[in-house]
């Protein structure tokens, strides 16, 4: 399965997401682990097919964690990012909020995003549950105090009439999410810009532990985390604001809510496997750019490190 195309790691990562999965029963997941440990030891029950063993795969990776082999927690699943995320994007674009709502639903927000991000960590090297907390604390006050701040300053803009203002307010959703999720980024992962992140050569063999790598990991990953938010707050926003001119919503205010559901959930579901498929999971870097350390060790021209999700 090569990831190298933007294409390859799409239909990867369609896959990832795909709520079906949520649906799996406990003995469905059971007789899917089964199948690949036969698979594994060569004692396949004649007739599986292909197909039959790509399901199961399927199956397995979205359901349990690669580095804890235990279950995810439903609503935590990538696979459950969409259905239970998208509540939640709705809350945050609906018009005219107060501020107990801004802040409730930017923290609701931070809150699901922290518990995905713990739930799909890489397990590989033991980090300290107060990282986690220190991460979801800042990400919380940066995306509420950002928010509030945008809103305040809005209202207090003379110089925009009522409508304008509106509009704006709109928009304030996404520079606070985009920048609470840099935050969490940052003091999630900052022990990997202290300690730096393994690269390995082209046999996959470990060359050393590089800041240079991890610094570009992290960069990787936060431009996922500003891209991700784009379409999902940006677009709904505009075509809500042309749909509500039409004819049909003015006759029908009770339609808004569902019309605006249907437009974030269509809107969610395009750009998560987009974000995701920007950077390939495994990066190459030149050795040229490492540290001068990791550069005499190694004759591979580049390197690779992993760059977390």
């Amino acid at each position: 399965m090569g990831h190298s195309s933007f294409y390859g790691r799409f239909r990867h990562f369609l896959d990832i997401i795909d709520p079906r999965t949520l649906f799996v029963t406990e003995s469905r997941l059971k007789e899917a682990v089964q199948l690949l440990e036969d698979y594994k030891h060569g004692t396949l029950p004649p007739g599986v097919t292909n197909k039959q063993l790509w399901g199961a795969q399927k199956i397995k990776q979205a359901i349990i964690h690669p580095d804890t082999n235990e279950t995810i927690f439903m609503p935590f699943r990538m696979s459950g990012y969409i259905p239970f995320g998208t509540p939640i994007v709705v809350g945050l674009l609906l018009p005219n909020q107060t501020l107990a709502s801004t802040v409730f639903w930017q923290w609701l927000n931070q809150s699901h995003n922290a518990c995905v991000n713990y739930a799909n960590r890489n397990a590989s090297k033991p980090s300290p549950t107060s990282k986690f907390i220190q991460g979801y604390l800042g990400a919380v006050i940066s995306a509420v105090s950002i928010a509030v701040g945008l809103n305040v300053l809005i209202q207090r803009a003379n110089k925009f009439t009522p409508a304008t203002r509106l509009l704006i307010q709109r928009f304030v959703p996404f520079p606070a999410v985009a920048s609470a999720n840099i935050c969490n980024v940052v003091l999630m992962r900052h022990t990997e810009l202290e300690e730096g992140i393994d690269v390995l050569d082209t046999n996959g063999n470990i060359v050393g532990s590089s800041r240079v790598a991890a610094k570009h990991a992290l960069l990787e990953t936060a431009l996922t985390r500003v891209v991700l938010p784009m379409p999902i707050l940006v677009l709904p926003p505009i075509i809500m604001s042309v749909l509500e001119k039409t004819w049909l919503l003015r006759c029908r205010p009770r339609m808004l809510l569902p019309v605006q559901s249907l437009v974030c959930l269509a809107a969610f579901g395009l750009a998560l496997p987009l974000a995701i498929s920007l950077f390939p999971q495994m990066s190459e870097i030149e050795t040229s750019q490492l540290e001068p350390e990791i550069a005499m060790a190694t004759t591979s021209k580049t390197v690779v490190y992993n760059k977390g999700l």
